[in-house]
């Protein structure tokens, strides 16, 4: 078989992916292929997971335990390691314990081994390896044309990569956010979620929960960052946020507190949030901001204005500020607070605060479903940034 038959059978495979394979099914017909070209016993693709660092076993023909056994290799470390690691391809004439980390491999008695890099746009996706149960000398053409199907196989996997992570992220999203907000007495809640359609899911995120002592914990977010890391920061912040609540009746003393955990336990990481808490007769709200936007105050009969409040420095930067400040506010009936994130805001060559005045000149006080459903019509149409929309009105008081 010539190279040139070689290469229409591998890109007639790469292309049956428009025909509805899914990507298992395509990595599998690739290792398969790729064994009957190469008259190789084994074929193995490893996956680099970003968040660890590590190859990880994904798909696999003659050596389907590494797969079973969810096999997973530090780059840098082993066969595959090494492939990873100098991003070249790297050949094993007679393979030795001395060569390899993974027992399977030897277990299988594969005695020879060609690996080559998986790179997509420059980045490392995996390592593509094949292997003989005899010894064998794999030549130029060989490394040509599994380097062809890495090629193939990287864009494949990285959007693997990329499906499983914004999934995930979507998933740990929507279990993090309220499913619906409580009925509470005296109040009436809306919000409004949307994840970006340029960056993907991020970190923002809004809480309302009751504490035992009849206030109302609120609570706005945006962990910096998009995609999965981002997303499960978010969840430990929300969590951490929630407990420090049940010991914490000023809410600067618990960004306080949320602030010494971030810099221990998430260190690098930049969140901006406001907490605040509603008093159990819902006229007072006591706030405090770690650097992120000052919520607008809707009054009956008034222009809405934002809340002037001290807006302390953002969670998880610098040292820790033990002076972190509350602002008391009052919350006359049919009052409504919003509470937002930068997505809802932000346009391109607009200074921060003609976004926040323009917002603020479309809100006019009303029921916090319809105040978010006109605020949410006035935003574009394809949201570069997560949008994060937060509305709490208090009831006139019933006649």
């Amino acid at each position: 078989m010539t190279n040139e038959e070689r290469l229409r059978r591998i890109e007639a495979i790469t292309d049956a992916a428009l025909s509805g394979l899914s990507v298992a099914e395509l990595l599998d017909e690739l290792l398969e292929r790729v064994r009957d070209l190469l008259k190789v016993d084994t074929a193995t693709i490893l996956l680099l997971d970003g968040h660890t660092g590590e190859l990880i076993a994904t798909a696999a023909k003659g050596l389907e335990e590494e797969v079973r056994r969810g096999f997973r290799v530090r780059v840098g470390r082993g066969f595959a390691g090494r492939v990873a690691a100098t991003r070249l391809p790297v050949t094993i004439y007679d393979v030795t314990p001395a060569d390899v980390v993974n027992p399977i491999l030897l277990h299988a008695g594969v005695r020879s081994l060609l690996g080559v890099p998986m790179l997509a746009n420059g980045d490392l996706v995996g390592v593509l390896h094949v292997g003989a149960l005899t010894l064998r000398r794999f030549g130029a053409d060989d490394v040509r044309l599994l380097q062809l199907v890495a090629d193939r196989a990287s864009l494949v996997g990285q959007a693997r990569s990329q499906i499983l992570d914004q999934q995930a992220a979507l998933a740990l999203q929507r279990s993090l956010l309220p499913s619906r907000l409580p009925d509470i007495s005296g109040l009436d809640l809306a919000a409004r979620y949307v994840p970006g359609h340029d960056l993907g899911i991020g970190g923002d995120w809004y809480d309302v929960f009751t504490l035992p002592s009849g206030w109302l914990g609120v609570v706005i977010g945006d962990v910096s960052g998009h995609g999965l890391p981002s997303a499960v920061v978010m969840g430990r912040i929300r969590s951490a946020l929630r407990a420090y609540a049940l010991d914490c009746d000023d809410p600067a003393q618990a960004l306080t507190a949320l602030d010494r955990k971030i810099h221990h336990f998430e260190a690098g990481t930049l969140t901006t949030a406001i907490y605040a808490l509603i008093a159990p007769d819902r006229t007072t709200v006591h706030l405090s901001s770690a650097g992120h936007l000052p919520p607008l105050l809707a009054l009956p009969g008034r222009p809405t204005r934002p809340v002037t409040l001290t807006v302390d420095r953002p969670l998880g930067v610098g040292r820790p500020p033990t002076n972190r400040h509350t602002k008391v506010l009052d919350l006359p009936p049919n009052s409504a607070l919003v509470f937002y994130t930068d997505g809802l805001i932000e346009r391109r060559g607009e200074l921060i605060d003609t976004s926040i005045d323009r917002l603020a000149n479309a809100v006019q006080a009303g029921p916090a479903d319809a105040l978010c459903d006109h605020i949410m019509s006035r935003t574009e149409e394809h949201p570069t940034d997560d949008i994060a929309l937060l509305v709490i009105r208090r009831r006139p008081p019933p006649e």
